[in-house]
């Protein structure tokens, strides 16, 4: 790596190597608050909140939907171990939709006893999925 301001980023899932690139920057919700990393960061692990993320190459933002997951970060590189990511082009709106409705209605208690807690999450995946999609989809 010959350039100062790159760093190296590796974002793994249970079925495929992601993402895997030399970047500018990284933007990532953890539990703890959104953060940017460049360069040179102080090394850090956190847990991710699923959220959209962004890497930044050549100038350019590249967004994927990211479920939960773990963060390393490293003066040099960041390994995401994820349990789920996907690129826009990838995600099936008309799941997302039924997803989300599922979601509401266990919420809504119309389906018996749930794990609230659970449904909670489905419903922010689901919700993820289609503010990506509906973005990129247009």
């Amino acid at each position: 790596m010959a350039d100062n301001n790159l760093f190296h980023v590796q974002v793994v899932s249970p079925d495929r190597v992601f993402f895997e690139e030399d970047i500018e920057m990284l933007e990532i919700k953890t539990t703890e608050g959104e953060i940017g990393v460049l360069a040179g960061h102080i090394p850090l692990t956190s847990i991710i909140a699923p959220g959209v993320v962004r890497f930044i190459v050549n100038g350019e933002s590249k967004e994927a939907a990211l479920h939960d997951g773990f963060l390393e970060i490293l003066p040099d590189r960041v390994m995401i171990l994820a349990e789920s990511c996907e690129w826009p082009d990838e995600i099936d709106m008309n799941r997302a939709r039924e997803a989300k409705n599922r979601a509401e209605r266990r919420l809504k208690g119309s389906e018996g006893e749930i794990n609230e807690a659970r449904a909670e999450m489905a419903l922010r995946k689901a919700l993820l999925r289609l503010e990506l999609g509906e973005k990129y989809h247009n």
